[in-house]
């Protein structure tokens, strides 16, 4: 048995699995079992799985591993590739995977089983897309390399089986190998695993001997498809396009081609224009309002890049009609110096979901055109760049939004306070979207200062409303007059409120929808708030508080001689309780006195069972900052709640230390 570590859960047992006929199958010697929950990473965890499992039968001698040969394995990676990334990441499911080795005929059988069958692969209508759908491509390509396969429908699940026969199909040497035989095109063409065959004059091919063509087929021979596999998982791990540039770049040269270069466009340039003269039959055109950007160039000699890069910046491809392979590409002769006059170079366009994203282009000096197993290859490969850099580009927006709507939901600046000194600490753990926690240190008017820490429950955007909603209305009614615990009261029914409205406005939306049910996101969300809120008035030897503590941890105060207490009582949350009154108590502060607000990051931050505040902890923390300045405490206090656990804190962090001077 062999099993690794998957992206939600792997285990290895030995057990009978299913038969393809339902039936329950001997006990096999070689066998992994694992589940995979849906998400990027669960493909390459299955192919980790697979080979850590080929690895352990082997070094076990099990009974059939002396038939099992390095390319019956590369297909079984492939085919569990394919398989669970239709089933997990297409259609967003679990999935089981088993995979035995029948010790007679050391035949491999892949099994996935899918807990969700009948779940649609996309949500809502699918987008225009300029090149041939993805989706179910691979199945076909399952069907290509196994020996026999199919589908059991069982109550709730579905099972995809395939079997992979002692060393490998010969039959499918083209196939795998890529090794442009007419025949191996045809044969994948009529599966849909390769586009429609163009005309010679827009994707050249040649069957003639090249410079390297042994090597390439010897190459791709030994795993071409692995390479795929493999090009997939490291570029499907990448948040940043110029980085998926340089991937694509590295993944090409020298391995397909002596160079590479990779123009990205923007959104609003990437569209095709008006051909060139003379270039009608290319299918490039002028296009694109700014013009496309050169990301990225490779060369196998690294003191060519610099001059390829400025002749290919002088004649970027230009854009055209959509063409679902490559197309001729003009050779930058001229900057490959002696023995690089004369070669063949082919554009690819970078397209998904409907968007064309870019281009890609290599060259290879000495040929005529290039070969077939080349170009196939090359054009499933960008394919998957351009899906890398599709999925890049949205994390950028959705980071973008994410920073500039976090930026509007906290101040622009800490007010100073006379004789206050004050130290802020704040780390929202999801850096790629609104935390939950919120601050804010402000001038009210008539000498008053007031200050607020919260806590919404949730994260992402009904965080966010929740503190936009909270926030201005803190600043409106403290400037106002209001009391500390009127404000209280106030923004309680306030959200209350807001709960109300959403909850009606849900309402009529499923009557208009004849009953139908909603999504659970579509229907109205609690708004519970937990909130410090206090008011602070300087005089002649210290500093007047005034505060309340809503459902939030309550605040600890450090006398100047190390004494520690708390300096409110607890009170329900906000949002929760209709007409709830809320009480404030007002306190002096002294010099040297220190007021400590934390949200929930810091008492209930864990390691193991244990969390920080437990026996009192977080006040024997501040007890031992007696003496020490405003940024002082906020610096040893941050320092300890991130030592406390091994891990790095799973909730965001917000402290305010407020000390009279």
């Amino acid at each position: 048995m062999g099993a690794i570590p998957a992206q939600r859960e792997s285990v290895a047992r030995a057990s009978d699995v299913s038969a393809r006929d339902g039936d329950a199958l001997p006990h096999a010697p070689a066998h992994a079992h694992a589940t995979f929950s849906g998400g990027p990473l669960a493909p390459g965890s299955a192919r980790a799985l697979l080979r850590a499992a080929f690895t352990e039968w082997a070094e076990l001698a099990l009974p059939g591993t002396e038939l099992l040969n390095d390319r019956q394995a590369d297909d079984a990676v492939v085919v569990v590739s394919e398989l669970v990334t239709n089933a997990v990441i297409h259609a967003g499911t679990d999935v089981e995977l088993d995979c035995r080795l029948e010790a007679h005929t050391g035949a491999l059988v892949v099994e996935v089983l899918d807990h969700h069958p009948s779940r649609a692969p996309r949500d809502g209508d699918p987008e225009p897309s300029y090149g041939t759908p993805e989706y179910g491509r691979g199945l076909r390509l399952v069907a290509a390399l196994a020996e026999t396969w199919g589908i059991t429908y069982r109550t709730g699940s579905k099972t995809v089986w395939a079997q992979l026969p002692a060393g490998g199909k010969e039959a499918l040497d083209g196939i795998q190998a890529y090794a442009g035989d007419r025949a191996r095109d045809h044969a994948l063409r009529v599966a849909g695993i390769l586009a429609p065959e163009s005309p010679p004059s827009r994707a050249p091919v040649s069957p003639a001997p090249v410079a390297r063509g042994g090597q390439d087929r010897d190459w791709l021979n030994r795993g071409a498809l692995s390479f795929l596999a493999e090009a997939s998982d490291l570029l499907a791990g990448q948040l940043d396009e110029n980085l998926v540039a340089a991937l694509a770049g590295q993944l090409i040269v020298p391995r397909l081609a002596d160079w590479c270069a990779v123009w990205l466009e923007d959104e609003v340039a990437g569209r095709w224009g008006s051909p060139r003269p003379g270039e009608a039959e290319s299918g490039w055109g002028e296009g694109g309002v700014s013009g496309p950007r050169l990301a990225r160039v490779w060369h196998c000699s690294e003191n060519r890049i610099e001059d390829l890069r400025q002749a290919l910046e002088k004649e970027p491809p230009g854009t055209g009609p959509d063409h679902p392979g490559p197309v001729p590409f003009p050779w930058p002769g001229e900057a490959l110096g002696p023995h690089g006059t004369l070669g063949s170079a082919l554009a690819y366009r970078l397209t998904a979901g409907g968007r064309p994203l870019g281009t890609l282009v290599i060259g290879r000096a000495g040929l005529v055109s290039f070969p077939d197993e080349i170009t196939g290859l090359v054009e499933d490969l960008s394919r998957r760049v351009a899906l890398a850099i599709g999925a890049a580009r949205q994390y950028a927006r959705q980071a973008t939004i994410s920073a500039v709507l976090q930026r509007g939901l906290l101040p622009g600046a800490v007010a100073e306070i006379p004789g206050v000194r004050s130290a802020l600490v704040y780390e929202p753990c999801d850096k790629g979207g609104p935390s939950g926690d919120f601050y804010d240190l402000f001038p009210a008017g008539d000498g008053r200062w007031c200050f607020a820490v919260g806590d919404v429950q949730g994260k992402g955007p009904e965080a966010a409303v929740v503190i936009g909603l909270a926030r201005p209305w803190l600043r409106l009614l403290a400037r106002e007059g209001y009391r500390v615990a009127d404000v209280l009261d106030r923004l309680n029914q306030l959200l209350l409120d807001d709960a109300t409205e959403a909850a009606d406005a849900a309402a009529r939306a499923l009557a208009s929808a004849g009953g139908r049910p909603m999504n659970p996101g579509d229907g109205p969300q609690t708004r519970f708030l937990s909130l410090l809120y206090g008011e602070l008035a300087p005089f002649d030897g210290g500093v007047r508080c005034t505060l309340a503590s809503a459902g939030h941890p309550l605040p600890l105060l450090l006398g100047s001689g190390g004494e520690v207490r708390t300096a409110a009582r607890p009170q329900t949350l906000l949002g929760v309780v209709e007409d709830e009154t809320y009480t404030s108590e007002t306190f002096e502060l002294r010099p040297g006195d220190s007021l400590l607000c934390v949200t929930d990051g810091v008492t209930e931050r864990r390691s193991g069972s244990r969390l920080f505040d437990d026996e009192d902890g977080l006040a024997d923390a501040l007890a031992g900052c007696a003496g020490l300045d405003a940024e002082l405490i906020a610096e040893r206090i941050k320092r300890l709640v991130h030592e406390f656990g091994a891990r790095p804190p799973e909730d965001d962090l917000a402290l305010l230390v407020l000390q009279a001077e």
